[in-house]
């Protein structure tokens, strides 16, 4: 079973070779399930025409003071993005 909605997660810092979905500059990042969005096939396994198992998708909420740090200019606003499970961790 995966996180649940409005758990803390952890994008995993992972800097992989080859086509990757998930953005650098939420690697390492803490946010929020904001929802589950089903299983769906692996892009990242798609690409290179190998088998790609359904993982779950979840969307995930940060926020600019997470992401951006002292930089942010609106520190409570946020950001939501697609990150399937395999690239997150339970805080």
């Amino acid at each position: 079973m995966g996180p649940a909605m409005a758990e803390r997660v952890r994008v995993k810092a992972m800097m992989p070779p080859g086509h990757v979905r998930t953005p650098s500059y939420l690697r390492g990042k803490t946010g929020v399930i904001e929802r589950a969005l089903g299983p769906f096939p692996n892009p990242e396994q798609l690409a290179y025409g190998l088998p790609a198992p359904e993982q779950p998708l979840y969307r995930v909420r940060f926020t600019m003071s997470e992401i951006w740090g002292d930089a942010a200019e609106r520190p409570s606003d946020t950001l939501d993005a697609e990150i399937y499970a395999h690239w997150l961790e339970r805080v």
